[in-house]
């Protein structure tokens, strides 16, 4: 497929529209691979596996896939085969280095291999600074000299100012400069919250302690970046509480991401999601015949993870029955698929989840005892958004920038930041984001945000 020139309004350049789909069942490599080819000016794709890889490619067409070294439903060799088979056109790079089954090389593949040396030999914490982003900066590193495809584009990065500006005033979207007006409710200076002052001795966490990917300086949330740090170099098992929509997941990417097995797989399963009676097989994988429609044998979550991190988001829902066998593979290592009859070795770190008070069920024996204390030898709440309810403005900044990744970023009138300071968050971050991207939904064409579009949908009495 050959690109598609596109004229802007706003200038003489010609913008080709660029599509890459980036594999990995990491979630952080793909987030920090997709960021900077998106400061690259490319349309990002991802995908968790060769399958959906497959349906991104036939949907959209795009100029190059990148894949990493290890895929959780597919073998990798058999899958860039037959990807390369039916996709003859696409430039396919493997994240592992080797293979790329020597395929023709795509107009682009030096600007690609750059964005993927600059993620992998990046770490994460100075990638997520600013500069580090800067789109011009990323062109002239990737050696490109032909210009005539590129054009001025904002590229989103995470801000510490209250005050956030984009300029756009040459993007294709036709939009002037926009501004996301924040007012900090606290006394720091110049209308921020104000930063803590650095422990001594075990007293208050530092503002340094604060991790990229948790958006606030409010002690609380300092508190689960010290501990995030403090425990992610270790084989130690985490237990993650705190209520619904407070960023958990986001606490266990972390962990992998600073943790020895950032290399390895990230896996996660959510234990309230699937039937109880699919649960197992999920977890263990099964062999063929093993029950009533398993036509093939597969691998399960737990094996999938081997050598990384497997994540156990509401394990509180997971059946007494299944915690037992949970139980002996956290002892041993070892686990037995469903149908089988042969152990299997498998090297994995567990970081499990929970919005229920786990210790408690424990007590009640609603939960096993002995599963809990294996799984909860180091703790980490995340607070709810009233209790950190001084990073508003912040997050609020965040998830405007986040939106305004692929439509110009709108700003937030005063009418707007009051209602949503009024506001008590049950759904807590998660409902704020979830808020913010309805009202920019409501507000169309409108680059600014008011009261009218800041909708809770709560009924109305």
């Amino acid at each position: 497929m050959q690109p598609v020139p596109v004229t802007t309004s706003s200038s003489n350049l010609r913008v080709r529209v660029r599509t890459a789909v980036v594999t990995s069942a990491d979630s952080s490599f793909r987030q920090r691979l997709s960021q900077i080819l998106t400061g690259l000016r490319w349309q990002v794709r991802e995908a968790d596996g060769g399958a959906q890889t497959w349906a991104e490619a036939e949907s959209a067409q795009p100029e190059a896939v990148i894949v990493d070294s290890w895929l959780p439903d597919l073998d990798l060799g058999e899958f860039l085969s037959d990807f390369k088979g039916s996709f003859p056109q696409v430039d396919v790079i493997a994240a592992g280095g080797s293979s790329t089954l020597e395929s023709p090389r795509g107009p682009y593949r030096q600007e690609l291999l750059y964005a993927l040396r600059r993620c992998q030999d990046t770490d994460t914490a100075s990638w997520n600074a600013a500069p580090a982003l800067d789109a011009p900066s990323l062109a002239r590193d990737a050696g490109q000299t032909d210009h005539n495809h590129l054009a001025p584009w904002p590229v989103p990065v995470a801000q510490d100012s209250a005050l956030v500006s984009t300029n756009s005033a040459e993007s294709p979207h036709k939009v002037e400069s926009t501004w996301v007006q924040v007012e900090a409710r606290s006394k720091g200076s110049e209308g921020l919250p104000a930063q803590p002052e650095k422990r001594a001795h075990g007293g208050e966490p530092a503002a340094s302690d604060r991790l990229p990917e948790l958006i606030g300086d409010a002690p609380c949330m300092l508190e689960v970046s010290r501990r995030i740090r403090l425990v992610a170099p270790r084989m130690t098992p985490v237990l993650i509480e705190g209520p619904t929509g407070s960023g958990k997941e986001l606490v266990a990417e972390a962990l992998h991401r600073l943790s020895p097995r950032r290399g390895k797989p990230f896996v996660a399963i959510n234990c309230a999601a699937i039937p109880e009676a699919l649960l197992e097989a999920e977890l263990f994988g099964h062999t063929r015949g093993a029950f009533t429609g398993a036509v093939h044998g597969r691998v399960g979550r737990i094996e999938a993870a081997d050598g990384g991190t497997l994540f156990l988001d509401e394990v509180g829902e997971m059946p007494l029955a299944l915690q037992s066998k949970l139980l002996r593979f956290v002892e041993c290592g070892e686990l037995q698929r469903v149908g089988d009859n042969e152990t299997v070795k498998v090297d994995v770190r567990i970081v499990a989840a929970t919005h229920k008070p786990l210790a408690q069920h424990a007590a009640d024996g609603t939960f096993r005892s002995d599963l809990y204390y294996r799984l909860a030898v180091f703790l980490i709440r995340t607070p709810s958004l009233a209790e950190h309810s001084q990073d508003l403005p912040r997050l609020v900044d965040h998830f405007m920038q986040k939106l305004g990744r692929e439509t110009p970023v709108k700003r937030l009138d005063s009418s707007a930041l009051a209602k949503l300071s009024t506001h008590q968050w049950p759904g807590n971050v998660r409902e704020l984001e979830h808020v913010l991207e309805r009202a920019v939904i409501l507000a169309g064409e409108d680059p600014s945000l008011s009261a009218r579009e800041i909708d809770f949908g709560l009924i109305q009495n």
